[in-house]
């Protein structure tokens, strides 16, 4: 269902992305297997990956990338799921290398704090060494934006992590926009832009906006 989520925002890409699942029983990840884009992603096209990268269930050889997912739920035991797109407004806007602010709601889920960077690489994520410099750059906050590649989200729960990849590209997007038309010459403050996230983005609204990408997913549509 996420990967249908991310096809229905707009976040595909061919075949490339793919969001995984902490496998329940502690041996790794459910990811799609390489070759599939997010919106034919189907159960009999997953993949169970160990943490040491080995697969355990499905067809084929592991994504190269599978160790961004890898080391981002190894070093947060907390994390359910984590999202790796080539989301083409995030990707645009990291090669202007200025903060993200929260201009609209969207950025307001950062806390008026800019999003953070994985700058060590702008090639694939193909080694555990590199997903773990992956996962220190993204700590705790809800992504990572990675310069001339793409973005990395996560979240304590399916409907946040892919809620949390949609959310960024969307901010990217947005102030984009702005900055087409000129500087920047207002946004929301830490202080507003805290009170906003608290407001516009609890649980029931990643929730909300979760489930109206499953329905646009269910149509084959996508925004």
């Amino acid at each position: 269902m996420a990967s249908h989520a991310l096809a229905a925002a707009g976040q595909g890409d061919m075949v490339w992305g793919h969001a995984a699942v902490r496998d329940p029983d502690g041996r790794g990840i459910w990811i799609k297997a390489p070759g599939w884009g997010l919106e034919e992603v189907r159960e009999d096209r997953l993949q169970l990956v160990s943490f040491e990268a080995d697969v355990l269930e499905g067809e084929g050889a592991p994504h190269k990338e599978c160790h961004i997912h890898l080391q981002v739920l190894r070093a947060q035991p907390q994390t359910v799921c984590s999202v790796h797109t080539h989301a083409p407004d995030a990707v645009a806007f990291a090669a202007l290398d200025v903060p993200l602010l929260a201009v609209s709601h969207e950025g307001a889920v950062f806390g008026g704090q800019d999003v953070p960077r994985f700058r060590d690489t702008g090639a694939l994520v193909s080694t555990p060494e590199l997903g773990k410099a992956l996962a220190a750059a993204l700590g705790d906050a809800p992504a990572t934006l990675m310069p001339k590649h793409g973005l990395v989200a996560a979240g304590h729960s399916v409907p946040a992590a892919v809620m949390h990849a949609v959310l960024l590209n969307r901010a990217c997007l947005i102030q984009l926009k702005a900055l087409s038309a000129g500087s920047l010459r207002t946004h929301s403050d830490v202080d507003e832009a805290r009170a906003k996230r608290a407001e516009c983005w609890p649980h029931s609204q990643i929730e909300a906006g979760w489930r109206y990408l499953l329905r646009l997913a269910a149509t084959g549509r996508a925004v």
